[in-house]
């Protein structure tokens, strides 16, 4: 029985009654990830993509206190250009319904979103995880404990490389989530291919992947999948060259001393600026590029039925 707090866009209900492919979409990424009209342009030319890999897309987002699952033309405006939208986590989740408020999910709390709708592919752009410096911090995201107990197939371009991804892959693989990447043996990061670490596992095709999923849950092993998808080649920056704007963003921040979620949104806005627009188009480029993918694997997820 659908959840008393979830609004289904007509699209995507029938999609979902109809057991077609439908791939969800967080909203954080519009509203705190992007500046503004390149947020709203990047959202529904994802939605684009999905539509055209055969899916149907589904952007997920918290408004007046209702769980939407696929947005209209003009909530999507208003993600784009409202500043009272906050960015909100699984934890958020029960203030911002029960106040009636606006929020921008996070990959944690879209997943649980879909979860409710029976969505299991997610496309979003890079996955969080343990944050450098976390032996001091203990700063690690909410979305690898999401992974651990969600059974989501998340589709990013590996975990932000922001990020300590060493740590980040101990960490999927104590809560036992599978790390996949797909079409290569080394694990992403973000804005770059390569990363230094080798990928836990992969798997060549989307439908390789769509069964990985289906033996995953038929097997009784909850809990989602990280697949990660490697940006193109023709809009990579090299992690060499990347790790010296991080570095960079990363003492910025702490000259100025934020924390907790207002950390990521700063630092990707702060690269952005490092990188003279740069990393932006990355960016606009890994998420079109996963969205396919995701797609893809929704798709020959329906098939096996």
């Amino acid at each position: 029985m659908l959840n008393a707090h979830l609004d289904l866009h007509p699209e995507v209900a029938a999609a979902l009654d109809a057991g077609r492919p439908v791939v969800a979409l967080e909203s954080t990424i519009i509203s705190h990830g992007m500046p503004y009209p390149q947020n709203v342009e990047m959202a529904r030319g994802v939605e684009d993509v999905v539509r055209e890999h055969g899916a149907t897309p589904a952007t997920i987002a918290v408004l007046g206190g209702r769980l939407k699952i696929g947005l209209s033309p003009d909530e999507l405006q208003l993600l784009a250009t409202d500043k009272s939208v906050e960015k909100i986590s699984t934890r958020d989740l029960p203030v911002t319904v029960a106040l009636g408020r606006h929020g921008a999910t996070t990959v944690a709390s879209t997943m649980r979103i879909a979860a409710l709708a029976g969505i299991r592919v997610f496309a979003t752009g890079g996955t969080g995880g343990v944050h450098r410096g976390a032996g001091e911090t203990m700063d690690i995201s909410a979305d690898l404990i999401e992974l651990a107990r969600t059974d989501v197939c998340v589709v990013s371009a590996g975990v932000k490389s922001i990020l300590d991804i060493g740590l980040t892959l101990e960490v999927l693989e104590t809560q036992g989530v599978p790390a996949i990447t797909l079409g290569s043996a080394e694990f992403p990061a973000f804005y770059s291919r390569r990363s230094g670490f080798a990928s836990p596992l992969s798997v060549a095709t989307p439908a390789e992947a769509a069964r990985v999923l289906r033996a995953k849950w038929d097997l009784g092993l909850s809990g989602g999948v990280l697949l990660a998808n490697p940006v193109p080649e023709d809009a990579e920056i090299p992690a060499e060259e990347m790790e010296g704007f991080i570095t960079r963003a990363l003492g910025d921040m702490d000259a100025l001393g934020l924390t907790g979620k207002d950390t990521t949104p700063y630092l990707l806005g702060r690269i952005v600026e490092l990188t003279g627009g740069r990393s932006l188009e990355t960016n606009i480029a890994l998420v079109r590029h996963n969205a396919a993918a995701a797609a893809q694997v929704a798709a020959e997820y329906a098939r096996l039925g």
